[in-house]
């Protein structure tokens, strides 16, 4: 697959860079695959290839230019979660926006969005924040029950691990009862379960996910 690196201009006027990865086949609409707090690394560049194989082009911004430009982490360190988590606080959900309205602008419609952990939260804000998405698939989102009164603008699906440490189910079970208008699935999965290549990565899970992400995006252009 053909990936390119490209710079673009946020909403706010800061300057990103990003990764582009041509859709194979028949072209059925641009995604953005939103980081997780380790930045763009081989994780997420396989993530974008997975959907680039299935006909998106993909495009995944480096979410903490602001903070450290082209930062990625490839260990999954407690340093390595530290520093990502500190680039995240430090950027703020509205600069996060910025950039993500960037990318709409740059992708040809109809637009979608993905993201994993923190790229799931982000995911999910810019469903109920800006236009121009047209469905969104948020993976294990650590902030969507303290979203639970924001409305998505578009069909959002939104994926947790019932076995979870980091996102207690309390909380899901209240962001299902609260957003009724939110495809929320529970699988018998922990955290990360679609990061593939590691302990916690669970195949049916994200296989089921993957479907239905696919599923969701097919349905919402009909």
């Amino acid at each position: 697959m053909t990936t390119t690196s490209l710079t673009l201009k946020s909403h706010d006027g800061f300057t990103f860079g990003a990764v582009r990865i041509e859709a194979k086949g028949v072209r059925k609409g641009g995604l953005i695959v939103v980081q997780e707090i380790f930045g763009i690394n081989s994780d997420m560049i396989r993530a974008g290839e997975r959907f680039a194989a299935e006909g998106y082009e993909v495009l995944l911004p480096s979410m903490f230019d602001r903070q450290k430009p082209g930062f990625a982490r490839e260990d999954h360190s407690v340093e390595a979660m530290t520093e990502g988590a500190g680039y995240a606080r430090a950027n703020g959900l509205d600069a996060a926006m910025a950039d993500i309205g960037a990318c709409v602008d740059a992708l040809e419609r109809p637009v979608f969005i993905t993201g994993f952990c923190y790229g799931g939260s982000i995911a999910y804000l810019a469903a109920c924040r800006l236009r121009g998405i047209v469905a969104a698939s948020a993976y294990y989102g650590s902030l969507l029950p303290s979203f639970q009164t924001a409305e998505p603008r578009c069909p959002v699906a939104a994926h947790f691990g019932r076995n979870d440490p980091h996102i207690p189910m309390e909380g899901v079970e209240a962001f299902a009862a609260a957003r009724k208008d939110v495809q929320v699935h529970i699988y018998d999965a922990g955290h990360g379960f679609a990061r593939q290549g590691y302990d916690d990565h669970d195949a049916a899970s994200d296989a089921l996910a993957f479907k239905r992400t696919l599923d969701l995006f097919s349905d919402a252009v009909q």
